[in-house]
């Protein structure tokens, strides 16, 4: 019996070329930062670019990654620096970097 894994799913942070954050949800980070970039992601980011992808979380479920997005949308600016300002210490791991 063969067992098809579940795509894993994405919430992420990017932050864009006028200083703003954008929060999205995929299933392929790397893909969709190039379509953001590229000006094929979602229109607030279209003339916001070049975009850097400042935070990742995964998920295993679209629900899950979905929820979190909402979540993170609803943050202050100030809550977004400082969930940002965490992915980027020492030690933090990078859920993107799945070799």
């Amino acid at each position: 019996m063969t067992t098809t894994r579940s795509p894993v799913h994405y919430a992420y942070v990017l932050r864009c070329s006028d200083g703003s954050f954008y929060t999205g949800y995929t299933t392929d980070v790397e893909r969709r930062v190039r379509e953001h970039d590229d000006g094929e992601g979602a229109k607030y980011t279209r003339g916001r670019t070049p975009v850097e992808l400042v935070h990742v979380e995964r998920f295993e479920s679209r629900s899950a990654a979905m929820s979190r997005e909402y979540e993170i949308k609803q943050f202050s600016r100030a809550r977004k620096e400082r969930l940002v300002e965490e992915s980027e210490s020492p030690g933090a791991s990078d859920p993107g970097d799945d070799g």
